[in-house]
């Protein structure tokens, strides 16, 4: 078989991602959703609750269905069901509005992440003399999705109401992703881009199956390392509006900082990645936990301009990681079952997310934060030790 120009393999992972990641627009949908739906706020605030652990599944899910079926077919699945589950919220009613768990929540936040990660998993196959750039471009175009459709989204609900709004996204979506998917395959099994010659690392001497990968220590490390760097994003993020006019931010600017923190987390996707090909990929990894540590630490004290600042930082490591810890899980397991195990690695992620808001509510029980971000400094502390010991891809890890 020829093998396909990778760029457009590339390309098509980057718009089915762009895509993808619209469904994670639940800050712009919830409250005209629970207008149209005469449904509670804070009822309709718990389908983001629902939706990250199901993400999660959907990205272990995507993994094994790459792995054995391949891209087209999982992306094919997942590009259904995130359009499936956006049509399907545009017919939730007033009597039954629970049903938005289902449809967007549960439905859509798994096509998610199978797409997520089979696209991903097929274009680090194509690019193993450029992993860290390929994970940051696909990665920049879930994070950038946002930027780009919370407006249009906005104005849509505006202009068209609630359920002309989902059908136009998910209908949108569905035809693209899909198209996308009937592009995006693996190459052959002894492809290597022209003119490169491969470093005798642990991705030529062994391919870890996940049943293997669980025996390394290096797996538990990534784990550990991603659940104690992303404490200080998932301690913000619920209550940045909020905290942000008890720090002396304006409405408007407030607001502002919404999509600065989008266009941060964007961006980061990209550059860190980018820039780990260069320094390494540990390098990179104690660098944004560096940065994370030090704005963690300042969001005890800050307020106005800072407090924007300290948020830009703390989206932009948020980012950082997505591409760094696909890249590190590919050289350090190999990519014959990369979509399965970086989906596993990703478990740190929904940890973080699931524990760590839980924990700062009980801190902030009395109306102030500062406890919560010296914990997340003090958890970007163990983060950056338990990358010291990661293994560098380089050597065999097989006697972990």
């Amino acid at each position: 078989m020829r093998p396909k120009n990778r760029y457009i393999i590339l390309v098509a992972g980057m718009v089915a991602q762009f895509c993808a990641g619209t469904i994670y627009m639940w800050s712009v949908f919830r409250q005209p959703v629970a207008a149209y739906l005469n449904w509670e706020l804070s009822a309709a605030t718990l389908t983001s609750s629902i939706m990250l652990p199901v993400y999660v599944l959907g990205i272990i899910f995507g993994g094994n269905a790459q792995d054995r079926l391949g891209p087209r077919k999982a992306m094919i699945g997942g590009s259904i069901l995130i359009g499936g589950g956006m049509i399907g919220t545009s017919f939730v009613t007033s009597g039954a509005p629970w049903l938005v768990y289902i449809t967007y929540g549960i439905i859509g936040s798994f096509g998610v992440g199978t797409v997520y990660m089979s696209s991903i998993a097929s274009v680090q196959k194509w690019f193993p003399d450029r992993r860290g750039f390929a994970s940051g471009m696909i990665v920049s175009a879930f994070g950038l999705s946002l930027v780009v459709f919370a407006p249009l989204a906005n104005s849509m609900l505006g202009s068209l109401g609630v359920p002309a709004t989902f059908r136009i996204f998910g209908t949108s979506f569905l035809v693209v992703c899909i198209i996308c998917a009937l592009i995006i395959q693996n190459p052959p099994a002894e492809f290597l881009p022209k003119g490169y010659t491969p470093k005798q690392t642990v991705t030529e001497k062994r391919q870890y199956s996940p049943k293997e990968m669980f025996k390394t220590k290096q797996y538990y490390l990534l784990v550990g390392s991603m659940l104690f760097t992303l404490p200080a994003y998932f301690i913000l993020n619920p209550v940045f509006l909020s905290l942000g006019a008890d720090r002396g931010l304006s409405e408007a600017l407030a607001i502002t900082g919404v999509s600065l923190t989008g266009i941060s987390s964007a961006s980061a996707r990209l550059l860190v990645a980018w820039a780990s090909d260069k320094t390494g990929l540990k390098t990179a990894m104690i660098t944004i936990m560096v940065i994370m540590l030090v704005a963690s630490l300042a969001m005890t004290i800050a307020g106005g301009v800072l407090f924007l600042v300290c948020i830009i930082l703390i989206s932009f490591v948020f980012g950082g990681a997505s591409g760094l810890y696909a890249a590190m899980t590919a050289e350090s397991f190999g990519t014959k079952y990369g979509g399965m195990n970086l989906g596993l690695v990703m478990l740190g992620y929904a940890l973080a997310a699931l524990i760590f808001p839980l924990i700062s509510n009980r801190l902030a029980a009395s109306g102030s934060y500062s406890a919560s971000f010296v914990l997340a400094a003090a958890t970007c502390v163990i983060a950056i030790v338990l990358t010291i010991f990661l293994k560098d891809p380089c050597k065999s890890i097989s006697k972990d």
